[in-house]
Parts: structure tokens; C-alpha cells; sequence
């Protein structure tokens, strides 16, 4: 723990902001995970560019996370600093079809606010456990949609801590990725430009998706939602059951049986067991039909 660095920052960001030795796995959809040496919440932009200037200064290591449903802490923590945009950092506005959203806003919000305001565009994203910012990043989608049908325009901190605007054509949108994660931008709010629609087609269609999840997601298990990205040709849930992994354990992960593209905590599992079993699924697809399977979870510290 750098003492002079806590001090710095309780200078400059407010102290209820501020957690030391944070444990991690009651911020992460996995619910595993060790502790965080500093966790801050901050509640503007400029207390994200204050947190990243002493970040740089003490050379302490940081990782911006959202709701974490994309990520795995390692059981031996991060020694380094969280930014947790999330709580504080979520305000929500709508002018006509366009609503502006901080990065911490959840996509569930969001999708309210567009069923309040009759506009729909934003169904897809209504059962997505995560923020707009993790969301535009790695361009997240489901059910035939996707981030990029619906940003208009994102905000973003830059490494050299410049605010810029990017526009949809300059935000370089793939497959789960995004000019955010190429250039390790922090997204701070965004625009979505959505249709006016019916409130109630509107609500039928986030039923029809909820109910889609609960019959095809084991959404009863802590998870990071999909493990993997799909990969070009194929599909990464059908080749872990064809490899023969379904409901396959390491300790108490599993590859679930109800969908195989899942990877859950089914009994008090440990980081390293969600770890290993990932690790283990690569490989054996790999072996048995030369698919190289890339994680979508991100993985933070160091795993044995």
C-alpha cells in the first residue's frame, strides 16, 4: 500500500469515494475474486482525470471496470487501483429519439428509459448485465443487435487525458471490439440515437428476449454471461458440447449444461478454478477441431 499516494488521492477525490483493500468478489458477476488494493468511485470526469493523473505520477497500476460482468479477479487481488464507474457516474437524459447516458448507467436502465420515452432500438440490450461504457467498448450485442446500431456519439478520456468526441464512423465497431479497447480510451457518456415506437411492441419484445434467457442462459449460476467470442464459422457453445465438455468441472466451475458457452460458478468456486476450467475448454477444442477460442472475460492479477 503506497501511503503517500492514498493521501494524495483522498486530496482530491472525496474520502466516501475512496475503499482500501476492496474485496473484489462482490463486484464481479463470477463473485470471486481477492482485493483490491484501492477502489475509487468517482462521481465526474474530473475526478476520473484526477484519480488517472495520480495513477501515472505513482505508477500505480488501474483497471476501469463497470458492473464487472466481463471480468475475473484473480484470488490473490489486483495490486494496483479500480475505477469504478458505476454508482455516481450514471445519469440518464433523453431529448426526442436521442438519450444521453454516463458510462456507469446500466443497460437495463437505459432500455427503461426507452420504454418510458416509447423508443425502441434498445430491446437487445435490456438483458445485458453491464454499463454503457463496458457495453461501447467491446461493442456488446445479443439476440441480432449490437452497440453499433445504436451509438451516435461517445465521449471519451484518453491516455494523455484529453476528452474527445468520437462519432460513430470513428469508433472503428467489430466483433466485441471497438477504437476504445485498441486505444485503451475510458468512454465518460454517449449518446444513443433510438425510433419511435410502441410502448407496448416495445415491452413484448424485452419480455420475449427476458424469456428467450431464462430458457437458453443458467442465469441462476454467478457467470460472466457468454465466456467466449464466437469464433469466425462457428459457434463456441456447439463446440464445447461437441468436444463433450458439457457440465465439465474444475473444483466448483463448470461448463453448464444448459448452455455450454457458459462458465459458472456453480459451487463456492475459486478464481483459479474458473481460471483453470477456461484454460482447460481452449484446449481441448483446439485439440479436437483446431478452433482457437478467445475468452471475451478479462482476466485481472495473476493466475498461477
Amino acid at each position: 500500500m503506497n501511503h503517500k499516494f492514498l493521501k494524495e488521492l483522498e486530496k482530491n477525490i472525496p474520502q466516501s469515494c475512496i475503499k482500501t483493500m476492496e474485496d473484489m468478489s462482490g463486484h464481479t458477476t463470477f463473485r470471486v475474486g481477492g482485493t483490491a488494493h484501492y477502489f475509487v468511485s468517482p462521481e465526474s470526469a474530473t475526478q476520473i482525470k484526477e484519480v488517472l493523473s495520480l495513477c501515472n505520477q505513482y505508477q500505480i497500476p488501474y483497471f476501469v471496470m463497470g458492473k464487472g460482468s466481463n471480468l475475473l479477479v484473480a484470488d490473490t487481488g489486483f495490486e494496483g487501483l479500480i475505477l469504478s464507474c458505476g454508482k455516481g457516474f450514471d445519469e440518464i437524459s433523453c431529448q426526442d429519439t436521442v438519450i444521453t447516458a454516463q458510462a456507469g448507467a446500466s443497460l437495463a436502465k437505459i432500455a427503461k428509459v426507452a420504454l418510458e420515452r416509447e423508443l425502441t432500438g434498445f430491446e437487445f440490450a435490456a438483458g445485458i448485465p453491464g454499463t454503457l461504457g463496458g457495453a461501447i467498448s467491446m461493442n456488446a450485442g445479443a439476440y441480432g443487435g449490437e452497440m453499433k446500431q445504436v451509438v451516435e456519439s461517445v465521449s471519451v478520456l484518453t491516455k494523455q487525458q484529453e476528452i474527445l468526441t468520437l462519432t460513430k464512423d470513428m469508433l472503428g465497431f467489430g466483433y466485441r471490439t471497438s477504437e476504445i479497447l485498441v486505444k485503451d480510451y475510458i468512454v465518460l457518456s454517449a449518446n444513443i440515437r433510438l425510433s419511435k415506437g410502441n410502448q407496448a411492441e416495445i415491452q413484448d419484445k424485452m419480455n420475449e428476449l427476458a424469456t428467450l434467457r431464462k430458457e437458453k442462459q443458467p442465469l441462476e449460476y454467478p457467470s460472466a454471461g457468454s465466456t467466449f467470442k464466437r469464433p469466425e464459422g462457428h459457434f463456441a457453445g456447439k463446440l464445447i458440447q461437441d468436444a463433450g465438455l458439457a457440465g465439465y468441472s474444475i473444483g466448483g466451475a463448470q461448463v453448464s449444461s444448459k448452455h455450454c458457452g457458459f462458465v459458472i460458478n456453480k459451487e463456492a468456486a475459486t478464481a483459479n478454478d474458473i481460471y483453470d476450467l477456461i484454460q482447460h475448454v481452449k484446449e481441448e477444442v483446439k485439440r479436437k477441431f483446431q478452433v482457437e477460442l478467445e475468452p471475451e472475460v478479462k482476466f485481472l492479477g495473476e493466475f498461477h
